[in-house]
């Protein structure tokens, strides 16, 4: 066996393109529509044919998970950059506020993917809680060596308090709430308070 049959074959451009942009279709029908959308109308939105989404993804279980994964890999992602691009503090508020989109998601998501796969949830769970929980981390770690915040600040209680306002409120603005909460929070975790 030679060395680039060991190697993962990497899809072509269009393949790529295709795949993301039925995640992206299929996660605005998923958010509007819950676990029951027509899949071909999210082949449909995203310009491809029912024939390329069953190639991508074999089931409706598969492509909600793979929605599910990718907003998961999308904020972590936004961590790397936001670390690399902005100053400790804004980077830990910009990514906050990017985690309120993702519970948003979440929200509608999760209820699904739990009825739709059953138990076979925990482990992706675990794993894209592992990622988060290592994003808020860094960005925390990195706003108390900068003296933006506290050292005693526990990274997780910033999440818990925006998951929180998601669960307890009702309304349709628990978005604009939980957004207000982050600088909120990031106030009151500066040194001196």
């Amino acid at each position: 066996m030679t060395d680039s049959t060991l190697k993962e074959k990497k899809p072509r451009a269009d393949a790529q393109r295709n795949r993301e942009r039925i995640l992206e279709e299929a996660k605005k029908a998923f958010t509007l529509g819950g676990a029951d959308i027509s899949l071909e109308e999210v082949a449909r939105q995203a310009g491809v044919g029912p024939g390329t989404l069953y190639r991508h993804f074999a089931t409706r279980e598969a492509l909600l998970e793979s929605v599910y994964r990718a907003e998961v890999e999308r904020l972590a992602g936004e961590e790397r950059r936001l670390t690399e691009e902005l100053p400790a503090h804004e980077a830990l508020r910009k990514w906050m506020l990017l985690f309120v989109d993702y519970i948003a998601t979440k929200k509608i998501i999760a209820p699904a993917l739990n009825s739709i796969v059953g138990g076979a949830t925990n482990e992706l769970f675990e794993c894209s809680g592992a990622q988060i929980k290592a994003a808020i981390n860094t960005l925390v770690s990195r706003a108390v060596e900068s003296g933006d915040i506290r050292a005693d600040v526990e990274p997780l209680d910033l999440l818990r308090a925006l998951v929180g306002v998601s669960n307890v409120a009702s309304a349709p603005d628990w978005q604009q709430s939980a957004r207000r909460l982050v600088d909120i929070l990031l106030l009151g975790s500066k040194p001196g308070n």
